[in-house]
């Protein structure tokens, strides 16, 4: 078994789209960047490639290639998740947590699961998604960003 670990953090920003999870949430601001900017799936794509001793999601996406402008990220980590496989890889276990203020995520985490165990080939048991706040403090207390953490396990398939 090998671990990874990921972080990521976006700037909301208004006329954006809020995807997190893969999942479109209601809200008046998205997070800025040059793909959805899906920021938990961000953070599962480096702690996958990290386990696998593969780099990280900008060495293999980067923001420099207009391909990527706009993608999807659950694209990404599909992508993510067959890069390992040629690796002999496959994904045994990933822990996430989302540091947002507002909106709530609660109500949308079954959702991002399904689409996260969808796209890495995982048993929805071994997704696991939290979300929590900074009651307040720093960037994501002030609704100026979000963030996101993960720890991934992969073990080898042959």
């Amino acid at each position: 078994m090998r671990i990874g670990t990921g972080y990521d953090v976006h700037r909301l920003a208004a006329g954006r789209k809020l995807i997190i999870g893969g999942v479109d949430i209601p809200y008046e601001k998205g997070l800025l960047g040059h793909s959805d900017a899906d920021v938990l799936l961000h953070a599962i794509c480096d702690a996958l490639l990290g386990a696998a001793g593969m780099g990280d999601i900008g060495k293999h996406f980067p923001d420099s290639n207009p391909a990527y402008k706009g993608i999807s990220s659950l694209a990404l980590l599909s992508e993510v998740r067959r890069l390992i496989g040629r690796s002999a890889f496959q994904v045994n276990n990933i822990d996430a947590t989302i540091v947002a203020e507002r909106p709530k995520m609660a109500p949308h985490i079954p959702l991002m699961v399904a689409n996260i165990a969808a796209a890495t080939g995982a048993d929805r048991s071994a997704v696991n998604i939290k979300a929590t706040t900074t009651e307040g403090l720093g960037f994501a207390g002030r609704g100026e960003g979000i963030a996101a953490y993960a720890v991934c396990t992969i073990t080898r398939t042959g």
